[in-house]
């Protein structure tokens, strides 16, 4: 036989549009392998959400491997070392993998030399051919939506290889609950499971099911009370379907411009962190390193109360216990709460930011990272800090009663004409927190912190 090639798995956990895979096939016997590597990460290991999305996808997707008498080898250490380890087990000299652009990614493809086979599959675009005229990264979405046209629509997506060929001898593997990925004591994911079945045939199923409600994306999506969003954000996330996969299922693109823009933003900040691999840590603006954010006892209370939903803003609170009880939240709402956080209680989008992390089961680093300093206003293609967005009024604006009333059963009795502001209409019941500030005490606030820079 001839040596094994490893298929070197990441988020990209599928195996239909796997480029990878399909080049490790061809050439024979396959090691499909997964390697949890918390310490190449450092502070940006994969957080608590993300662990409980990641040991059920590994499962499905063993699963799937072993229906093609294949199967998934788990280790857990430094990634270039345990993939030079199991070379020499295994007699393969060559590693298949899809291209990735986090930081510590690209450090462990450099570690692993001319070993390393890089293939692109995990974004619209080949990301180093969409790049300004002097062959730099986009740092302005506006300008990168326009250059990557002339690369859509993306290459057909490549279909599940009729056969994995086996190794003539498995090396040995970990056993996934031995990672201890899901949470025991206390068991926070119980609601998870009600929202969410992670594995590449959800995520598929989502996908080619996704075309009847496209065209209404533009104005649904802004509807906390309607299921107006695709949901396929951590399939995406995990690799789990690819993005080329979800263009082609769309059928008539022209028809869903505004849901795609949203898939070329994924594309867009890969691209960022291609110039600015720390931009998770730093500010993409350096002026706004001397914000003078708000730091003490009293901001730390104030971050607890936005991190458990108790602000006494419905709509913030509504979001942040969506947050935590499923591992994800609405769009729209997800600005509403970090405008809220950054501009209302002045504490720095870093905190917010890492909240998410652990608590988003689609958190990622670029684009968590990019979408707080939209928000911001500390980011290389930022909302103006000043822009401070008004969440009692975007609540009733985007009709997002129902909404509050799910999340937030206080309010569930309250009518509509009150439930977006219960203080203003003398009807906060007495269970719910009175607001943690005034909009306009917050805003001036904010305002007179943004001006010490000038």
């Amino acid at each position: 036989m001839t040596q094994p090639t490893i298929l070197w798995l990441r988020q990209d956990l599928r195996l239909h549009d796997q480029p990878a895979l399909v080049a490790a096939a061809h050439e024979g016997a396959v090691i499909p392998v997964y390697i949890l590597d918390d310490a190449a990460a450092g502070s940006w290991a994969i957080g608590g959400a993300q662990r409980w999305w990641l040991h059920h996808s590994l499962t499905a997707l063993d699963e799937a491997l072993q229906a093609k008498h294949s199967r998934l080898i788990l280790r857990r250490g430094d990634t270039a070392a345990t993939l030079a380890s199991l070379m020499q087990e295994t007699g393969a000299t060559r590693i298949h993998a899809i291209r990735h652009y986090e930081p510590w990614w690209r450090e462990a493809e450099t570690a692993l030399g001319d070993a390393l086979e890089l293939h692109d599959g995990n974004h619209l675009a080949r990301l180093e051919d969409v790049t300004t005229g002097a062959g730099t990264p986009f740092k302005v979405f506006s300008s990168f939506w326009r250059a990557i046209q002339a690369h859509l629509p993306p290459p057909e997506p490549l279909p599940v290889p009729h056969t994995i060929a086996a190794p003539a001898h498995w090396p040995a593997s970990d056993t996934l609950t031995d990672w201890d990925l899901l949470p025991t004591a206390p068991d926070w994911s119980q609601g998870f499971a009600t929202d969410w079945t992670p594995g590449e045939a959800d995520a598929l199923a989502k996908a080619h099911d996704w075309h009847r409600d496209v065209a209404a994306y533009d104005r649904r999506r802004n509807l906390p009370s309607e299921e107006g969003t695709s949901r396929l954000s951590p399939h995406l996330h995990h690799g789990e379907v690819s993005p080329r996969t979800v263009y082609h299922a769309l059928r008539k693109p022209a028809e869903a411009a505004a849901f795609l823009r949203e898939l070329a933003w994924r594309d867009f900040t890969s691209g960022v962190l291609l110039a600015l691999p720390r931009y998770g840590d730093t500010n993409g603006r350096p002026k706004y390193d001397a914000l003078p954010w708000r730091k003490g006892a009293g901001a730390k209370a104030d971050l607890k109360a936005w991190q458990q939903g108790r602000t006494g803003y419905p709509i913030v609170d509504a979001g942040m216990r969506q947050l935590w009880t499923s591992g994800w939240m609405h769009n729209r709402v997800r600005m509403i709460t970090a405008s809220f956080l950054v501009k209302h209680l002045l504490i720095d989008w870093r905190e917010g930011e890492r909240w998410f992390w652990d608590c988003l089961v689609d958190a990622d680093y670029g684009n968590n990272a990019v979408n707080w300093q939209w928000i911001a206003g500390t980011g290389v293609d930022a909302n103006m800090f000043g822009r401070i967005m008004a969440p009692l009024s975007q609540s009733e604006k985007f009709d997002a009663a129902d909404y509050i009333r799910e999340w937030v059963p206080e309010l569930k009795d309250l009518p509509a004409a009150a439930i977006h502001d219960p203080d203003d209409h003398g009807v906060r019941p007495a269970a719910y927190p009175a607001k943690i500030i005034g909009h306009r005490e917050a805003r001036e606030r904010a305002l007179a912190a943004a001006a010490t820079l000038r």
